[in-house]
């Protein structure tokens, strides 16, 4: 991920502190006793490394996550330096066991991921921030087709200038890509990676996105709508699927990465070190491993404090209501937050 790393620091000292609600039932890592996070109906217990790469490999940024109806677990990270072989999409069974890796084209820049259904089979897509591309691919890593910069949208003067960071599928069949990195459009693609146009353009008023980091369909709404983390102006904007601005949400967001939904929740990851849930109305459930503010993106692991996290990248919600989440370090990890019924 190629976030400015001074104004990254300069955001985070900014930043209040939300208030979170956790339980430490254990200090450090090893003891018998879990860490639990939450309150009431919303509790979890904390798992960190409960995914680890394989033998011979090691992550690096780990950014996204995904899981199919089989219940695989997929998980793309950059690739750790002397890692052999550099596959940057690593596959585990539902019970974090290790499966196989493949996609040698994302080391370096494998970034966003979401599995989707179209006509009874799945498919993974990926943004890959170093080859500027969105690339979807069947869930053996074959790939059916790569969409670069769309030059024919008349808004880039060169393609380095586009740099996708996550996409959403539209009820339709076409697909959102954010521009994250890039020039913060959001554009519409149609379901065979061709370009269609430009719904959103950058900048801090309404309807405009700075940094559009991630994206979904909200499927609580009567009427679809886009939910996008509008990582770079700190907030959550609502638009319609042409989009026009609908509403900003703000309470409890610093720098949201993505967001998922289940159950009439919202899962948010929150770059600064937070895992957030939200209800229909977009207000905060519980705050889950609030480590803010941290300096820990580049230390040893030895230094990570257990039960706060460094920097939550991707979040999803596994078919059995538990919750992964990839962090943004570039010694890479994968925390599991077990459900307590």
């Amino acid at each position: 991920m190629n976030l400015d790393r001074r104004e990254f620091l300069r955001l985070s000292a900014a930043a209040a502190i939300l208030p979170h609600i956790a339980t430490r039932a254990c200090g450090q890592t090893g003891e018998q006793s879990p860490i639990i996070f939450g309150a009431d109906a919303h509790r979890f217990s904390c798992v960190h490394d409960w995914i680890k790469p394989p033998t011979g490999m090691t992550f690096g940024d780990t950014h996204g996550l995904a899981q199919d109806k089989m219940g695989r677990i997929y998980v793309a990270h950059t690739v750790g330096g002397g890692s052999s072989p550099a596959l940057g999409v690593c596959v585990y069974d539902r019970h974090g066991t290790f499966l196989n890796s493949w996609g040698g084209q994302f080391a370096g820049g494998a970034h966003g991921l979401d599995v989707h259904e179209e006509g009874g089979k799945e498919f993974l897509y990926h943004c890959d921030t170093r080859r500027r591309c969105v690339e979807k691919t069947d869930l053996d890593g074959t790939v059916i087709w790569t969409s670069s910069c769309p030059m024919e949208s008349g808004v880039y003067e060169k393609p380095e200038s586009w740099c996708p960071t996550n996409v959403a599928f539209s009820p339709d069949g076409n697909i959102f890509v954010g521009d994250g990195y890039g020039g913060s459009f959001i554009h519409l693609f149609g379901a065979d990676g061709s370009w269609k146009k430009v719904i959103c353009r950058p900048g801090s008023a309404a309807g405009e996105t700075s940094c559009p980091h991630g994206m979904w369909v909200d499927p609580r709404s009567a009427s679809p709508t886009l939910v996008v983390a509008d990582r770079g102006n700190r907030r959550i904007q609502v638009l319609d699927l042409d989009g026009k601005h609908i509403a900003f949400h703000t309470d409890g967001v610093r720098m949201p990465c993505d967001m998922k939904f289940r159950e009439g929740m919202m899962l948010v990851a929150d770059l600064e070190s937070v895992v957030m849930l939200y209800d229909e109305k977009f207000k905060p459930i519980v705050s889950l491993g609030d480590g803010h503010p941290s300096s820990l993106r580049g230390a040893a692991r030895e230094q990570f404090v257990p039960g706060k996290f460094v920097h939550p990248h991707d979040a999803i919600f596994l078919a059995n209501g538990d919750i992964l989440v990839a962090e943004w370090v570039p010694i890479g990890r994968i925390t599991l937050l077990r459900r307590i019924a």
